[in-house]
């Protein structure tokens, strides 16, 4: 009875996240009503650089984590560190921008996981969390990926 009730938890925070994403994605102000216009600026590839460089150093981290080679307050703290770095930048694309805002929510929503961890707390409602927007920005990435590449920005190492 105990597993049934966490496993219909675990599905109505996984639901209840994924709604929360799916409001914060589409509640943009962008028009609507035609191709969104893509650039590839300065600082739209400085972004790509310091999201991919963020998403491997907290991957790394947490497979230290897993190893028994870090603890969860440290994969807390890279994780904060790279929410910080990553919500610095300021691409100027569309996507690229809204791919910002989820990055740094699911980097945010994981180390928050890590830090009920830290305290010996279920951490799952977090994670679901994290990798719901994970797959939000990858779902972004990939629509925009055509028309980036036409600018010369290669959005492939995030994906």
């Amino acid at each position: 009875m105990e597993a049934m009730r966490r496993i219909a938890l675990y599905g109505l925070g996984l639901l209840l996240a994924s709604a929360l994403a799916l409001t914060y994605v589409t509640s943009s102000r962008a028009k609507s009503g035609g191709p969104v216009s893509h650039t590839c600026s300065v600082t739209d590839r400085a972004f790509l650089d310091g999201a991919k460089t963020n998403v491997d150093a907290v991957d790394l981290w947490g497979q230290q984590y897993l190893d028994g080679e870090a603890t969860p307050a440290d994969v807390a703290a890279e994780s904060a560190r790279a929410a910080k770095i990553v919500g610095a930048t300021t691409p100027t694309d569309p996507s690229l921008a809204q791919t910002r805002k989820l990055l740094v929510a699911m980097f945010t929503a994981y180390g928050k996981a890590m830090e009920q961890r830290a305290k010996h707390r279920d951490a799952g409602e977090h994670i679901f969390h994290a990798y719901g927007l994970a797959n939000f920005a990858h779902d972004v990435l990939l629509k925009a990926e055509p028309g980036l590449a036409k600018r010369g920005c290669d959005v492939a190492p995030l994906l």
